[in-house]
């Protein structure tokens, strides 16, 4: 059944002492507030308001289709539904869901919104200890009478503290018969502000209580104690998720995974690695020890070790690491490899070519089965513009060759060791630019022979 979604985000979130918006707080690749909005999105709501203080960043992070609603003072929830109030449209369900508390399940939305047959319908749920929590206070039918808060001693009677079924905070409401009762909330209390729960006295008809079996759903973040807990279960969510879809994590303790992260199946992720953005990794590849990848793409059966690589393209069956820099813009084709201590920047490495150890690439077109030796460096920077380097096919490049761009190497090329190469190399021909090697007999017995004289030893 589609539905209004109305997310409430205008918390001040002082405890997590941030010059960061407190719902925009990264939550596993994905800012807090965007958690309740995806799950109400694929919960099947058709309509998303967030609702959101004046002068604050959240519209940045929205998708496109969800609107924002200002609430102008700090008024409590009752002020924050208030301010979305405009922009109901309609006479479907409206489903209001807190922007802090991140765990809501699209199951336990739908379940609710189903469930619900009349005015209004609070999920709740049942807590072995129910302190600081609201209690559910039911009349004789079963319906819901009030919901007693306990933020302060004497709020709630004996027997309303014994109560363990709690407010989780989400409700269903029959659009007009909220914006209805809206118009008649008062902030007859401790903190002077309009509670929404008060909606459920003032509404026009009886107030259900749907139970759902998810504790999570009471996990509202206040301080950064509690977005670590709440994060934890997250991340262990999005682990079982993968693994249940067919990935091997051989350390799950040690591996951080992005919401936002694709794995296929038969992919295995070793230990102490963290996958982050919008990074995917095709099936049968290797991820992993200690290697972080960032909106990487990692193709079928290529293998990644001890690397961090950031906005790079790493081709099927390529091998990485260990100890591997792929910046921005670097792209490995098929079968390639870059090797220990390489570090390649906005450059594209050919198929079958390989980079295996301490060069640096930067500005670079690498053409398909060359091999790049030890020790190379394409000099792409003049002290005013970068420049790029062209590399054909076929390349053999010796150990400690520097490549001064802008400048081009043919196909079948080859370099001598040691060589600075700065001027273009024809197809098939051998780029020699060093000094040459002069050596000169006796230098050693001579040269001792004038340190003794120019410097005598003791008398």
């Amino acid at each position: 059944m589609a539905f209004t979604a109305v997310i409430l985000a205008a918390g001040q979130g002082t405890r997590m002492k941030s010059a960061t918006p407190k719902v925009l707080h990264d939550l596993c690749g994905r800012p807090m507030v965007l958690w309740p909005v995806i799950a109400a999105q694929q919960a099947g709501a058709d309509h998303v308001i967030v609702v959101d203080s004046a002068d604050r960043p959240t519209a940045q992070v929205l998708p496109d289709g969800v609107e924002l609603a200002v609430q102008a003072q700090p008024d409590g929830t009752g002020g924050a539904v208030k301010a979305a109030a405009p922009q109901i449209n309609g006479a479907g369900p409206v489903v209001v869901l807190a922007g802090d508390v991140p765990l809501v399940s699209p199951q336990a939305i739908e379940d609710l919104v189903s469930h619900h047959n009349g005015a209004a319908t609070m999920l709740t749920t049942i807590l072995d200890d129910p302190t600081g929590y609201g209690r559910v206070v039911r009349n004789g039918n079963g319906s819901v009478e009030r919901v007693v808060e306990t933020k302060r001693p004497g709020d709630a009677t004996e027997q309303e503290l014994a109560i363990h079924e709690v407010n989780t905070g989400i409700f269903c409401f029959d659009a007009k018969a909220l914006q209805d009762a809206l118009t008649k909330l008062t902030a007859n209390n401790a903190q002077g502000e309009l509670y929404l729960p008060q909606v459920l006295e003032l509404i026009d008809g009886a107030a259900a209580a749907h139970i759902a079996n998810d504790p999570r759903l009471v996990l509202g973040i206040n301080d950064r104690v509690a977005l670590a807990h709440v994060r934890e279960l997250a991340q262990r969510e999005i682990l079982e998720h993968h693994m249940r879809n067919g990935v091997t994590f051989t350390d799950p303790r040690s591996a951080t995974v992005d919401v936002t992260v694709t794995i296929a199946p038969d992919v295995t992720i070793e230990p102490r690695t963290s996958l982050k953005g919008a990074t995917s990794i095709d099936t049968n590849a290797t991820v992993g020890p200690d290697t972080t990848l960032i909106d990487t793409t990692v193709g079928a059966n290529a293998t990644v070790r001890v690397t961090w690589a950031d906005t790079a393209a790493i081709g099927p069956g390529a091998i990485v690491g260990p100890f591997a820099y792929l910046r921005p813009g670097a792209n490995l084709a098929t079968k390639s490899k870059v090797g220990t201590f390489v570090e390649v920047k906005n450059s594209n490495i050919g198929e079958g070519s390989k980079v295996p150890h301490l060069s640096y690439i930067g500005d670079t077109d690498i053409g398909e089965d060359s091999n790049i030796g030890a020790g190379t460096i394409t000099a792409n920077y003049d002290g005013y513009d970068k420049h790029r380097t062209t590399i054909g096919s076929r390349v053999k490049s010796s150990s400690d060759v520097t490549f001064i761009a802008p400048v081009s190497v043919g196909d079948d090329a080859w370099t001598a060791a040691g060589s600075v190469i700065s001027q273009d190399i024809p197809d098939g021909a051998l780029g020699v630019a060093r000094s040459r090697q002069r050596n000169i007999d006796g230098y050693a017995s001579r040269k001792r022979e004038t340190d003794d004289t120019d410097h005598p030893g003791p008398d």
